[in-house]
């Protein structure tokens, strides 16, 4: 996919703030394990600007009985370019790399009004709405490779 890059966590950060953690901190964009080895950080790109993220970590949820998980989060679009397909590109780019390193599973929190985007892309939900302090009510996601 030629608009979609590998990333640094860091680089992220232009994206997730204002999308994911407007009015906060920069900081408040660094997750756990964002620089680990096992984590995968996809940039999207219009003319060379960093328009779209998410990012991918090897992390098994106890829902499930497979340790051959990966977890999305910080999935981001900048404001303005919403809704024009950049977000299942980034998403079919986790599917391809779920594929190409054999799990068997995607899973994540979706934050509530996200989930008919997910839905759409074969994601279900597992459980009832819980909330994200100074985040917002999340639904957790998953979908089978």
């Amino acid at each position: 996919m030629p608009n979609i890059k590998k990333i640094t966590a860091e680089t992220t950060f232009s994206v997730r703030n204002p999308v994911l953690r407007p009015n906060q901190p920069v900081e408040s964009c660094r997750f756990e394990g964002d620089n680990l080895p096992t984590t995968t950080h996809f940039g999207y790109f219009e003319d060379e600007k960093l328009v779209g993220i998410v990012s991918v970590f090897e992390k098994a949820n106890p829902n499930w009985q497979t340790n051959k998980q990966i977890q999305v989060r910080g999935m981001a679009i900048l404001d303005e370019f919403q809704k024009k397909g950049i977000g299942e590109k980034l998403m079919q780019g986790v599917i391809n790399l779920a594929q190409e390193n054999q799990m068997e599973l995607i899973w994540f929190n979706a934050r509530k009004n996200a989930v008919p985007f997910y839905e759409k892309l074969n994601f279900h939900i597992n459980g009832t709405a819980f909330e994200i302090e100074t985040v917002g009510t999340h639904y957790l996601m998953y979908r089978f490779i």
